[in-house]
């Protein structure tokens, strides 16, 4: 058995934190965040000028680099506004793969979500969900969609982070089974990487995970599934105590059969949008005395004026000579 020293671990986590750039056109110049599947750093490319995200393989290993790899192939074919752009990629003198994207400023979803109110919140909960929309179209499901992987910049951008679990999606008929992922491109088998958990096969977060995503099969209604987690928390105690029609959008979201939610993200955020401009929701069958309440809460200005234009005639009827 071959034991190693201190100094030489110590060298070793040196390296980690502090990796080499030498060769390349970036310069690393703090820490950001780490995870499972690598380091983000702050740097600065040389060449333009200008502060960048970079993130690095935590090893050197082939399913290490493969899969951030693969992450950077998918946002190199999501070129949409709500969706951070990767700018480079390429590899270490000490074999790790590093990608290169774009730093993101600004505060989580969750902590800018709590000093807004709930219109502005909902506005922002479109926007995420026609990224969404965007990365379906193009056959992308992000599996791990939550508050923490979502930014707004300081000019109201909104910005969903992390694909590095992302996989190709299909139509909800047709959806992939994680046991068995060699039908899937670009999906490692667990036997290939014996750092390859099932978690990470099939991805996502507790609380924001669909129940079929837990058995391992996912398409795009799985992404549904956690944007209605995430419109949950964005709602508040309002959707309970008032606003029925918000929670059965939330509740149809999260719908434990794939099947009774929103088929696609497109008609969550409809329904939202519905809520928002005070029409009736497809997500919940209205009583009489609700729709009158919605009725008067949208149109409660012109309503105010016909009363008050009513009261007045009825004075004038009154005190007229």
């Amino acid at each position: 058995m071959t034991f190693v020293s201190d100094a030489a671990i110590a060298r070793l986590r040196g390296l980690e934190d502090h990796p080499d750039f030498a060769g390349t056109r970036y310069d690393v110049l703090d820490e950001i965040g780490r995870g499972g599947m690598g380091i983000v750093f702050r740097g600065r490319d040389r060449e333009l000028g200008r502060e960048v995200a970079i993130k690095v393989t935590a090893w050197s290993t082939a399913a290490e680099a493969d899969r951030l790899r693969r992450e950077a192939r998918t946002l190199a074919a999501l070129e949409h506004p709500g969706i951070v752009p990767v700018h480079d990629v390429g590899r270490l003198p000490d074999g790790r793969v590093f990608t290169v994207m774009m730093l993101v400023r600004g505060e989580r979803l969750d902590v800018c979500a709590a000093r807004l109110p709930l219109h502005d919140r909902l506005r922002l909960f479109d926007r995420i969900c026609d990224a969404m929309s965007f990365a379906h179209a193009r056959g992308v499901i992000h599996r791990d969609l939550k508050p923490a992987n979502i930014m707004i910049g300081p000019f109201g951008q909104v910005l969903v982070l992390d694909w590095g679990l992302a996989r190709p999606g299909s139509d909800p008929g047709a959806a992939h089974s994680g046991s068995d992922p060699d039908v899937v491109p670009g999906v490692a088998h667990p036997g290939s990487d014996p750092g390859l958990t099932p978690a990470t096969i099939h991805g996502g977060t507790d609380g924001y995970m669909a129940p079929e995503q837990v058995r391992g099969t996912v398409d795009a209604r799985s992404d549904v599934y956690a944007l209605g987690a995430i419109l949950d928390g964005l709602s508040g105690e309002s959707a309970s105590r008032l606003l029925r029609p918000l929670r059965s959008v939330v509740d149809r979201a999260r719908r434990a059969d794939p099947g009774a939610r929103y088929q696609t993200v497109a008609d969550l955020a409809a329904d939202v949008r519905r809520f928002l401009d005070g029409a009736a929701v497809t997500a919940h069958k209205e009583t009489v005395l609700e729709r009158t309440r919605r009725v008067a809460r949208t149109y409660r200005t012109p309503i105010a004026l016909v009363l008050a234009y009513l009261a007045m005639r009825g004075l004038l009827l009154f005190w007229r000579p």
